[in-house]
């Protein structure tokens, strides 16, 4: 059974972009938004979050609160074009499990994605 990836972000390239890197291997779930995420995580298995931190309405951290209210203990990792440090530090206070900063280069997305399912 393949890895189900639920990829959040609000910008559509980077949906499709991120989609195209990690298709061959994983089964690949995509949301323009946290509401979507987190439907997404109510009604389907997902085993692992690609989640922007800067998006619209409700924020990749804010997204990620509520997420450990009502979810099982799914890793996340956070997607960022920020160069703000305090973004990153929140992240992985709030329990990311690591954090890639956009643009990132494929073979860095897989690597860290695999690390995850060892």
């Amino acid at each position: 059974m393949q890895k189900r990836i639920l990829v959040v972000d609000d910008d559509t390239m980077n949906l499709m972009r991120t989609k195209m890197i990690l298709d061959k291997y994983y089964e690949i779930v995509l949301a323009d938004s946290g509401e979507k995420a987190l439907y997404v995580l109510r009604s389907e298995k997902i085993d692992l979050v690609l989640l922007d931190i800067a998006m619209p309405k409700m924020n990749g951290i804010e997204t990620f609160e509520r997420m450990k209210e009502s979810s099982a203990d799914i890793p996340v990792i956070f997607l960022t074009a920020s160069g703000h440090e305090e973004d990153v530090m929140s992240a992985i206070r709030l329990g990311a499990v690591n954090y890639l900063k956009k643009p990132f280069q494929p073979q860095e997305l897989l690597k860290r994605v695999a690390k995850e399912f060892e």
